[in-house]
């Protein structure tokens, strides 16, 4: 996501106090849009179509990858029945909005050596919508 250079829109044009705060107020809410974003589950159940050859979301059945029942605020490698490659377990990180935001976008570049051969999504549309999906049909 690309931020507002605050120092370098003070050099071009001197801030007021106020102005400096509105720009970092504006910057603080530009960075979180898309954690805070509610995303449509139709939409994501569509973009979930190129997930589904590896995983199951609305059952306890694993594929070629783990299923995501109970995905969000488990540790990345720790579900019992499935063989993750030695980075996933190694990485330790709790599936959350952000976290897993973060690695859809590029699977490969946020756990270097995980199994996944998929490549990431592009857009932040379909991450937001996928991750409003998952949250409709994984919890326990």
């Amino acid at each position: 996501m690309k931020c507002i250079n605050i120092e370098l829109l003070e050099s071009i044009m001197p801030m007021s106090r106020f102005t400096r705060a509105a720009a970092l107020a504006l910057t603080t809410c530009m960075m979180a849009a898309p954690a805070l974003a509610a995303g449509d589950v139709d939409k994501g159940k569509k973009v979930f179509k190129k997930c589904k050859a590896c995983h199951v979301a609305d059952e306890e059945k694993n594929r070629v990858g783990p299923h995501l029942v109970g995905l969000f605020g488990r540790t990345a490698g720790s579900l019992d029945g499935y063989k993750y490659s030695k980075a996933m377990i190694g990485h330790g990180v709790v599936w959350d909005d952000d976290t897993l935001a973060e690695y859809l976008a590029a699977p490969r570049k946020v756990v270097k050596g995980t199994k996944m051969a998929f490549g990431g999504l592009k857009k932040d549309e379909d991450i937001v919508n996928i991750i409003a999906y998952l949250k409709s049909v994984t919890a326990k």
